[in-house]
């Protein structure tokens, strides 16, 4: 794609759409690294009696030596680094010093450093111990959703390409995919547009296009699509006590499809 190199500037389209340029594309790189960083650091915290207050501190510790700070810290009053959402809470679960992971939980842990002004975002649903098998397979069945959306981005496609792939496959598994929470543009700033909404028709919404960076999130149920928010104003859970999993990369359209800039170094994909 033709780009103002000379100038090394973003473009912006009439819908508010940022296009970034290569130095910032580099940025945005670097972001998705340190992202994956903190996210393995996690992973290998995950185990019985871990507190989600010891991961949130744990997220705090390795974006700071880092030099970056944690967008959610702060964000709209939110009080953690990070977001810990476990079982039938579907996302920005606050973290906890008196919730202790327990044998067959399930728990997203979602995280966003800021790196020289930039964004990095994903999320992951990890396994406590001995998982029932339906929640194991909604884990998996919810990362491979998230691969379905991220497999038809490229230059051309729409924003309800991604939405139409996902949503076909959870429902054809059985499962729900809840519609109040949706990916994201994201660069400079930690949301902007598009939407990009998990469920839909192919051929609508916005048009894809080289340069454009944005998340893709989907949040998969065992029931009712629908949430409701706690008194705490920010967790979100499923209205019937079923379980929720979420995936979440950070992705960037190329000139011939898509490159996901949180991904990790070794990690299997499932198509």
């Amino acid at each position: 794609m033709k780009r103002n190199r000379k100038k090394n500037k973003t473009k912006k389209q009439g819908s508010g759409i940022r296009i970034w340029s290569p130095a910032e594309i580099e940025k945005m790189r670097a972001a998705g690294r340190l992202t994956v960083e903190i996210l393995d650091r996690v992973a290998e915290q995950i185990r019985l009696g871990t507190s989600t207050g010891d991961i949130d501190r744990l997220v705090a510790d390795v974006t700071r030596s880092r030099g970056a700070t944690s967008a959610p810290h702060g964000y709209r009053g939110f009080p953690a680094h990070c977001c810990t959402s476990i079982n039938d809470v579907v996302c920005h679960g606050i973290p906890d010093d008196n919730r202790k992971l327990e044998n067959g939980d399930i728990i997203n842990v979602d995280v966003t450093p800021i790196l020289d002004g930039w964004h990095g975002d994903s999320s992951r649903t990890f396994l406590v111990g001995d998982v029932s098998p339906i929640a194991r397979r909604l884990v998996a069945d919810t990362y491979k959703a998230m691969w379905l959306g991220i497999r038809v981005v490229r230059p051309g496609a729409r924003v309800g390409d991604i939405g139409h792939a996902i949503q076909t496959f959870a429902e054809a598994q059985g499962y729900s995919v809840v519609r109040e929470f949706t990916g994201h543009g994201i660069g400079r700033e930690f949301h902007t547009p598009p939407s990009i909404l998990h469920f839909g028709a192919p051929g609508t919404g916005e048009q894809l296009v080289a340069g454009m960076t944005f998340t893709i999130e989907p949040m998969i149920n065992l029931g009712h699509w629908k949430t409701k928010i706690l008194d705490d104003g920010w967790t979100a859970v499923t209205v019937d006590g079923t379980l929720s999993a979420q995936f979440e990369h950070t992705c960037l359209v190329t000139d011939d499809g898509v490159e996901v800039l949180t991904l990790a170094d070794g990690e299997k994909t499932p198509i």
